[in-house]
């Protein structure tokens, strides 16, 4: 007998709370090799840690595991990816998993379009920051203060204001 699921979850949820992020993937391959059902709140949590110490390629990867092994993934999911794509300063990987987002229907968020909006801008892609921005207001999208510093500041970096 192993851990059950829930244990499980705290195990690794324990473990990228604190920054440990070998022993979270360390902990999750152990629960894959020994055949121990993982959810998407399993994986949550160790792309969480991917995201919190910037290692955005790790936190794709295990994106791609879970679609190999049909574990659904959720608005959680998606916002981890796409904050560490955009720390990376990777805005074509932000799109590309906000994209997928809107294919699978997942709900959107303020976080994960002020996300967004904050890579195109650090991509200097004003263009697709405004339609990140229009797109929140389309889909009745709550905004902030982040939401219109980072779209001003899209702009007044393209000298578009």
């Amino acid at each position: 007998d192993g851990p059950t699921p829930r244990t499980s979850t705290r195990i690794l949820s324990g473990l990228a709370k604190k920054g440990e992020l070998k022993s979270t993937l360390f902990a999750l391959s152990w629960h894959e090799l020994n055949d121990y059902e993982l959810n998407h709140i399993h994986y949550n949590a160790v792309i969480d840690a991917c995201t919190k110490t910037s290692l955005w390629t790790e936190a794709l990867q295990l994106f791609g595991v879970m679609a190999r092994k049909e574990v659904k993934s959720d608005v959680v999911t998606f916002s981890a990816a796409i904050s560490a794509c955009e720390k990376a300063g990777e805005w074509q990987k932000t799109l590309q998993l906000f994209s997928l987002m809107a294919r699978r229907k997942v709900e959107l968020d303020t976080i994960i379009c002020n996300a967004v909006i904050s890579s195109c801008e650090k991509g200097g892609k004003w263009e697709k920051a405004l339609m990140m921005f229009r797109q929140m207001a389309q889909n009745e999208v709550e905004t902030n203060a982040i939401t219109f510093s980072a779209a001003i500041s899209a702009c007044e970096k393209a000298g578009e204001w």
